[in-house]
């Protein structure tokens, strides 16, 4: 049987908020197929894991910075782990950089055949263009994609396309995100003195791409008709006076489920091609109704709008605007059946599993 190896840029477990690190960290915790990461050590190593540590000592830093190889500490951890009459599958996620490095290193150790490459891609579009991508195509074993969607953009784009794909679709603990009760709802707006209120939400980083200044523009208009409505901003700063919006800041993940079961509708105006959407599939599972751009790997999350309403224009401030008195006015007949087991933690280990099976079955 072939070793698993995973390369991590970020320590596992990660510290802070992060996606991608969440779904590992529960991978890692359960009945998962990797023999060995590679990273920084985190805060909190798990002891169900095998780690080969990152060094920076001074004497790395000088041969990394000599041989102008930034991954020259990753590469050296590897090279203590591969054995000459062994197979491996070297898994990395979203680390354009390290491949063209780590091809080079194989193929100097002789190793390359005794590895099968899969690359993570959490982003939607193409980030190679044409020509210029052929040779990382040509370089890994297979890519795994978020949705069906990227794969057909890819696929679109790219004149030649020599690798195996596959498609993992994100996952979170149900256990966690899950709705509440109409009196459990109500007895949580309460707690936050806001019952008889419709109550919106808005969760990420506020850049540009994200599109919190579109739906402020539309609240402004609305909120001179209705003032039994309130936006939840969470992971901003108070950076504009606004009536009928709280800045709740930064909100711990554990801590997030509370506020999407007192909430109900998720607004997602992104406006550029996210991956798939973490905070779309929270918000779905505690019971919100969705309303989000028709960018991306959007649509396919959403399953084409049977889960939720999709924007076409998302930067006509008018189209929220008109989406969001829909609800206010239809809300009632809106309401979407969601799988409890779509989207979940537990699918995306199983597939993960898969994934490495299907892998084990390609090297053997």
């Amino acid at each position: 049987m072939p070793k698993v190896i995973l390369i991590s840029q970020t320590p596992l477990p990660y510290s802070k908020i992060g996606s991608w690190t969440t779904l590992y960290k529960n991978y890692l915790e359960s009945n998962h197929k990797i023999d060995y990461v590679i990273c920084n050590k985190p805060q909190l190593p798990l002891e169900s894991v095998k780690y080969r540590f990152v060094i920076n000592s001074f004497k790395d830093k000088l041969i990394k910075k000599w041989t102008k190889n930034p991954y020259y500490g990753y590469l050296k951890a590897l090279d203590e782990i591969i054995k000459p009459d062994e197979k491996y599958i070297i898994q990395i996620i979203d680390n354009y950089g390290i491949v063209k490095l780590l091809i080079e290193f194989l193929e100097k150790k002789g190793k390359r055949n005794q590895c099968y490459i899969q690359f993570f891609y959490h982003g939607f579009a193409p980030f190679y263009e044409n020509f210029r991508g052929q040779w990382f195509f040509q370089s890994i074993d297979e890519m795994i994609l978020l949705t069906n969607d990227s794969y057909l953009e890819h696929k679109k784009y790219y004149t030649v396309l020599p690798t195996r794909f596959s498609v993992l679709h994100n996952g979170i603990d149900t256990s966690k995100f899950h709705p509440v009760s109409i009196v459990e709802k109500e007895l949580l707006k309460k707690d936050k003195d806001l019952l008889g209120k419709k109550i919106f939400v808005w969760c990420s980083q506020d850049r540009p791409k994200k599109g919190l200044h579109i739906i402020l523009d539309a609240w402004k208009r609305l909120y001179e008709a209705r003032q039994d409505i309130v936006l939840w901003v969470i992971g901003s700063e108070h950076k504009y006076v606004t009536d009928g919006v709280e800045y709740l800041g930064q909100i711990p993940n554990d801590e997030l489920p509370k506020y999407y079961q007192t909430a109900d509708c998720y607004l997602f105006p992104t406006l550029c091609h996210e991956g798939f959407g973490m905070s779309l599939i929270e918000a779905l599972h505690c019971g919100n109704y969705c309303i989000a751009s028709a960018i991306g790997g959007v649509p396919e999350v959403l399953q084409y709008g049977k889960l939720g309403k999709l924007i076409e224009k998302p930067n006509f401030v008018s189209e929220w605007e008109k989406a969001i008195l829909e609800f206010l006015n239809n809300g009632d007949n809106l309401s979407v059946l969601v799988p409890d087991d779509l989207y979940t933690t537990v699918k995306w280990n199983k597939g993960m599993n898969l994934i490495i099976d299907n892998a084990t079955k390609n090297i053997s």
